[in-house]
């Protein structure tokens, strides 16, 4: 059972709703502790004096701002605990926006929110429905764990969901703080009209549960492999994939190979491309291979098995892809024959 982060209030005008705060994801990512090869000892880490050699105790230890230059400033815990925020009671909205105006590289971390107890669960209620009805966000600031935060909270059916966000200095700007953006490109209508024309076949609708962490399942099959004392081979890296060259022909290409997916959704012309356009539509009309190519990679691998409905595959190795395959091309072969 997921424990609060933080309690509190929430404060839009007059009105006070007791909340908590819950952590609405969770990290998944494997971790691994370091041993010495050949034995069970763990590996530690220890402060140590870069100069000296000799081990620092934590309690002597003070934070360096980095000037640049080998420069630093230091300060204690006493001189930053001076200046540091004092931990918020409420969130207190301040402005009401639009959701559509926020762009989303300033959303950081999602988290929900709950009416503490049953007097709270009205007005919870009664924001959540007004703020779904408006279309709008609360903005917010508050302190969690001595650090400031600016927040969004917004509606997520009937509950209340508080993201963290990047303050304006946080976000990067192309142009300014990254060389060679925006891009500027000439193409022709032909190219255009051949990457509308492959959004349109690969547009799907949104299903998070169709995606997974395939490397994370691979980790844990090796890990439980190695508990059960089996034999783990460890496969060649793929090749890596060829340079393109012809922009239209890969995009032509791409178009075909989208096409051939079962839950391909029907092609529609891109808006853009002219009446006289033949040239992608004539590609796109062409019709579907009768053999899907070898493949070398597990990339490869893995498009033929979707083509052909193969179960399980996001969690397979190259090996086990390969005789999948190799197993539903046959299926397919005596079915057809």
């Amino acid at each position: 059972m997921p424990r609060s982060v933080w309690t509190g209030s929430l404060s839009f005008g007059l009105v006070n709703v007791p909340v908590e705060l819950y952590s609405a994801t969770t990290d998944k990512t494997i971790h691994f502790n370091q041993f010495e090869e050949g034995t069970s000892d763990r590996i530690r880490y220890k402060r140590v004096n870069e100069r000296t050699g000799e081990e620092v105790e934590f309690s002597r230890i003070v934070k360096g701002y980095d000037l640049g230059g080998g420069d630093y400033v230091l300060l204690s815990p006493e001189e930053l605990e001076a200046v540091e925020p004092g931990r918020s009671r409420t969130i207190e909205v301040t402005d009401f926006v639009d959701l559509v105006e926020i762009d989303p590289i300033h959303f950081n971390k999602t988290y929900y929110l709950a009416p503490k107890d049953d007097n709270a669960a009205k007005p919870y209620a009664l924001l959540c429905r007004a703020l779904a009805d408006a279309g709008k966000i609360g903005i917010a600031l508050f302190v969690m764990r001595a650090k400031q935060y600016l927040v969004a909270v917004r509606p997520e059916g009937e509950t209340l969901a508080l993201q963290t966000m990047y303050f304006a200095d946080e976000v990067l700007k192309p142009g300014r703080d990254i060389k060679g953006l925006p891009v500027e490109a000439e193409f022709s209508d032909r190219e255009l009209a051949a990457a509308g024309l492959l959004i349109e076949s690969m547009a799907a609708p949104w299903e998070p549960e169709r995606y997974s962490d395939t490397y994370r399942h691979q980790v844990e099959e090796l890990v439980e492999a190695k508990r059960q004392g089996q034999e783990v081979v460890t496969e060649s890296r793929p090749e890596e994939p060829s340079r393109v060259v012809n922009l239209l022909d890969a995009l032509n290409a791409s178009v075909r190979q989208a096409q051939s997916r079962p839950d391909a959704a029907p092609a529609r012309p891109a808006k853009r491309a002219p009446a006289t356009t033949k040239g992608p539509r004539k590609a796109v009309a062409a019709a579907k291979p009768k053999e899907v190519p070898a493949a070398s990679s597990r990339s490869e691998l893995y498009e033929r098995a979707a083509s052909l409905g193969v179960a399980g595959r996001s969690k397979m190795t190259r090996a086990e892809l390969e005789r999948a395959v190799k197993q539903a091309e046959s299926a397919t072969r005596r079915k057809a024959s």
